[in-house]
């Protein structure tokens, strides 16, 4: 048995109390071989009040939640200690791992209610949102009716903010946004008045105007109620936001634990201090990653101007939208570098422009004459909701969408729409990478293979300097060339994304595309990972389209912000530009919804 870290704790509240409905007791979990993964657990969850979990992928912190329900994820099992429960009007608890499979089925649904990390997971496409929720009425056999069952389905429905009516009810899980997915998600676990609820990562992928909506939705639901909530995620600010409590966990164990102000404001633990200095801030008061370079970066970015787009015809009307800088003129200082990326070029073209790109299925307009340009070195943001635009805006830019209207030029040069006839070097120009780096890396085959191949498609070389030539990208990623031989499922999250970008880089690109890249990060892991690309950008010169909903993000490695409305760019300039004086009520709703630290 693992010796167990003594927890930081700032207050008593954990001790024994009224308010108390569970109740985690030195808890060890321990893999099928006899490793132990959890090392003596102790918190506590008191009713109307919400519990942030927090710690970076493995930290033990979902092993955790799920072991308040009774339930171990396969090649798991429960060691020691104890999980108990206090149902409202029974005289005794219960314990949780004393109770068998029927007990448990019972339990959960009713008193334990679970909300998962993707909405869409969650909900059966086969059945409308009405039977779903009235499903887990049915089977805890909730009320002494149909009525009252019906009655119940659309009082929750009412509740979390959605129509309770019989039209709504009847709707397909994919007819809703990711909001309203999760919003269901959360009717569901609320249906049965539950005692405790467990949320594990519920907003991770939803864009800060959906989370704070959601987020919302959670807190009140939780105080009206009475229910004791656990909140397990990695992202610090979120939890600032919704908890009264946090407990840090780090391999296994709870290092810290008290009031949201004490542990945010007043951390104890060093652990608990490298998570703080890792969460973004939308100020720009700190820096994020490689302190000294990272400094010398945002200090470069702050000293340049930048043209900016208009949403329309250069020179567009005032109410248009734009948002335009003093600066109207680049120097092309890249584009002199001659006739790279295809064809010849104009000395004074921007690397990479778009030009009145649109694109729409049917009367759905999702791009609507959309204009900007990129230049060596520089790094674009594109921001905006689910739905805006921005990742239709990146395919079309990289060739992967191939409807567009309008003109992709890179150095002056206009760009096949499809990807498949531009030319081997504009191909290798414009290099795009995935949010989940398995949709770029085979699994079954080792990261030097993955990587090799974009090299044997452009027919790069021999085999030795291929190589050679991912050797040297493995090492520009931190990753170091013995990960030539390793497969992604042994890489971690944060590997794995590095090696995804080392994949995008060997052939040398002049545009990088990076497609919500960092939204499934722990923050030191995305702050890593945004040390990376500032230094790639220096070092190479490297431009990047970044498209991200973490508004936050945007001080910390964007020189431009373009913020896209329904097709439309609706602000864009300079990082520092459009955040302290956005033009757009779009955009000061934008940032005015983002989780404050």
């Amino acid at each position: 048995m693992s010796t167990k870290t003594e927890t930081v704790r700032h207050d008593d509240a954990n001790e024994p109390n009224e308010k108390i409905v569970l109740r985690v007791s030195d808890l060890r979990v321990l893999t099928n071989a006899g490793d132990e993964i959890l090392h003596g657990v102790d918190f506590a969850l008191a009713r109307g009040e919400i519990l942030g979990l927090v710690g970076e992928s493995g930290s033990g912190k979902t092993t955790a939640g799920l072991a308040c329900m009774g339930h171990f994820r396969e090649g798991l099992k429960f060691g020691s200690g104890s999980v108990s429960i206090w149902p409202r009007g029974d005289a005794t608890h219960l314990e949780v791992g004393e109770l068998d499979e029927v007990a448990l089925r019972d339990l959960r649904g009713s008193r334990i209610a679970y909300i998962p990390q993707d909405p869409a997971l969650s909900l059966n496409p086969a059945m409308r949102v009405g039977e779903q929720i009235r499903e887990v009425l049915d089977i805890h056999d909730f009320g002494a009716s149909d009525r009252e069952r019906a009655d119940r389905v659309a009082e929750v429905l009412v509740d979390v903010g959605l129509p309770g009516d019989r039209a709504y009810q009847r709707r397909w899980p994919h007819q809703l946004s990711g909001g309203q997915q999760q919003r269901i998600g959360i009717a569901m676990a609320f249906a049965m008045y539950p005692d405790v609820l467990i949320l594990d990562e519920p907003t991770t992928g939803l864009d800060v105007s959906t989370q704070s909506v959601v987020l919302d939705t959670i807190r009140q639901m939780t105080v009206a109620n009475n229910v004791a909530g656990l909140y397990i995620t990695h992202d610090l600010a979120v939890i600032k936001d919704i908890s009264d409590r946090v407990a840090v966990m780090l391999r296994g164990d709870l290092v810290e634990e008290g009031p949201v102000s004490a542990v945010l404001e007043r951390p104890q633990h060093d652990y608990t201090k490298m998570l703080m200095a890792a969460v973004p801030d939308l100020a720009g008061r700190k820096t994020i990653g490689d302190g000294a370079a990272e400094a010398k970066a945002v200090a470069e970015a702050d000293e340049k101007t930048h043209i900016l787009v208009s949403t329309g015809e250069p020179g567009g009307s005032a109410d248009s939208g734009e948002h335009r800088s003093d600066g109207d003129a680049r120097d092309g200082e890249a584009a002199s570098a001659g006739e790279r990326d295809g064809g010849a070029a104009s000395a004074t073209a921007p690397l990479l422009e778009a030009k009145d790109v649109a694109l729409a299925y049917g009367k759905a307009q999702i791009l609507d004459g959309i204009n900007l340009t990129l230049e060596p070195g520089e790094c674009t943001m594109l921001l905006g909701e689910s739905g805006s635009g921005k990742t239709t805006l990146s395919q079309c830019v990289a060739g992967l969408n191939d409807d567009y209207k309008g003109s992709v030029r890179l150095r002056g040069t206009e760009l096949a729409r499809s990807t498949r006839k531009r030319t081997n070097e504009q191909r290798v120009g414009i290099q795009y990478v995935f949010q989940s780096p398995f949709s770029s890396l085979n699994p079954r085959r080792s990261i030097g293979q993955s990587l090799t191949v974009p090299l044997e498609m452009s027919g790069q070389g021999t085999a030795a300097s291929r190589k050679a030539t991912v050797e040297e990208a493995l090492d520009s990623v931190r990753l170091g060339r013995t990960f030539y031989h390793r497969r992604p499922g042994d890489l971690s999250g944060g590997e794995r994304q590095r090696a995804a970008i080392a994949r995008a880089l060997v052939n040398a690109p002049s545009v990088m595309v990076c497609d919500e890249i960092t939204s499934a990060l722990d923050v030191s892991v995305q702050a890593s990972i945004v040390a990376l690309l500032r230094t790639l950008r220096e070092e190479r010169q490297l431009a990047m389209l970044f498209v991200t909903h973490n508004i936050a993000l945007s001080r910390h490695i964007a020189d431009n912000l373009a913020v896209l409305n329904k097709g439309k760019i609706v602000d864009y300039g300079p990082t520092a530009q459009v955040l302290e004086d956005p033009s757009h009520e779009y955009t000061r709703a934008l940032i005015a919804d983002v989780p404050k630290f």
